[in-house]
């Protein structure tokens, strides 16, 4: 019986026009929207969501990786792997925001993707001696398949083909460096490999002049502020496990350590308060180069983030034990990543869409901001500050600190606000 209607809904499709059959197809697959379909307003899709999930732990393995090589030498490597890893998920989520549809296509777009950035994660847990060829394998992979994705457009949208060139070519160059690396001396490698992180970021600039030929907009939409919001909270989960394995590795908890946990949680919470209270909810102002502005001040600020991870990861020990080697260099990143944080929301701030009452006030915060990112750099790299609970005690109340005066703007803001409509 089953048999029986597979075949009579086969002859069905089969009788129909050509034309029909065409539409249905379509349809099923799905090609890429074009620039002409965009939407102002659109929600997350569970798609793009569940594509997050394996960055989570992408990010995971890299910022384990820096607290496993707390040197110079894996500050480098954390910095490559964070920014590039960040560029496979900016793509994936640039191309669905700007050409994703319901269709097959964008399912299997980003099921290809995820299998691709899972691989990368595997070959990171590999021995060290081969860890480099596996991981460069995995990255060129990366880096193919992304370059297939933006040229795959102008199979669909002709009028794609002049916009997508800079990036097929740019991106073909950094996969040939990528290529090159594994027949490179070990003294070039670091070189080459960052060389294709600029080429990577390159080709929105050389597109810019060609959408205003064409007449095009192309501005950070509200759904991919929201996006980079959702990566965001990524980066603060890995920060909060950081705290967590900062902890459990100390062979006693008692009441000291449980202080130092509560200290921890609250930093991150007052980190979180600060970021989204000045970010969130917010649209980029218009225009192409700010979007693409917006996408770059992100990079060193999560970066940050998941250094305060890393740092924590390891923090609760070093003051344990002050002979540990590493003890000064924890410190100095653990103040320079806080730094580099507060500077970015900075940054980020500057690219926002505010209301004009809150305008007036924003260089005020800025000001603020940028003061207690170098006091605790300061702070940091002095070592004037010996006991731990008096180090994190101080960042806590700093922090404290912005978020009070973060409230009371919007509190004036708002009650002057309901007093006119009254």
């Amino acid at each position: 019986m089953r048999r029986l209607q597979v075949q009579t809904i086969f002859l069905t499709y089969l009788q129909k026009p050509t034309a029909l059959k065409s539409r249905y197809a379509n349809l099923l697959w799905g090609p890429p929207k074009k620039f002409s379909s965009q939407f102002d307003e659109r929600k997350i899709s569970w798609l793009e969501l569940f594509y997050d999930l394996v960055y989570v732990i992408a990010i995971s393995k890299i910022t384990h990786y820096l607290t496993q090589h707390p040197n110079f030498s894996g500050l480098l490597d954390y910095v490559y792997f964070f920014v590039m890893v960040y560029w496979g998920w900016l793509n994936g989520s640039l191309y669905h925001d700007i050409h994703g549809g319901p269709g097959l296509r964008t399912r299997f777009m980003t099921l290809w993707q995820i299998m691709v950035v899972a691989a990368l994660i595997v070959t990171m847990n590999v021995q060290p001696e081969s860890m480099r060829f596996n991981a460069t394998i995995a990255l060129m992979v990366m880096q193919l398949y992304i370059t297939y994705l933006w040229w795959s457009v102008g199979i669909y949208d002709k009028a794609h083909r002049k916009l997508s060139r800079p990036y097929i070519i740019c991106y073909l160059l950094s996969l040939a460096l990528l290529f090159v690396t594994l027949y490179l001396d070990q003294s070039w490698l670091r070189i080459v490999f960052y060389s294709t992180l600029v080429l990577n970021f390159l080709p929105q600039l050389l597109v810019k002049g060609r959408l205003k030929k064409g007449g095009l907009q192309l501005d950070l939409t509200s759904s991919m502020t929201e996006r980079l919001g959702l990566f965001t909270i990524i980066i603060f989960g890995e920060v909060i496990l950081g705290v967590i394995n900062g902890i459990t590795v100390l062979e006693k908890l008692n009441a000291h350590v449980w202080f130092n946990f509560s200290l921890g949680i609250l930093i991150v919470f007052a980190l979180w308060w600060i970021f989204f209270a000045l970010i969130a909810d917010r649209e980029s102002r218009k225009g192409f180069i700010t979007g693409y502005l917006v996408e770059l001040s992100y990079i060193p600020t999560l970066m940050a983030l998941g250094m305060i991870g890393a740092s924590f990861s390891r923090l609760f020990t070093v003051y344990e034990n002050p002979n540990d080697p590493n003890v000064l260099w924890i410190k100095n990143i653990f103040g320079a990543s806080f730094c580099v944080f507060l500077i970015g929301i900075t940054i980020i701030s500057q690219f926002m869409e505010y209301q004009e009452a809150y305008n007036n006030r924003k260089r005020k915060v800025q000001l603020i901001l940028f003061g207690f990112a170098i006091t605790i750099l300061g702070l940091s790299i002095s070592g004037i500050i010996h006991n731990l609970h008096t180090y994190l005690v101080i960042i806590l109340l700093i922090l404290i600190t912005v978020i009070v005066i973060i409230t009371r703007i919007w509190l004036k803001i708002e009650l002057k606000n309901s007093d006119n409509n009254l």
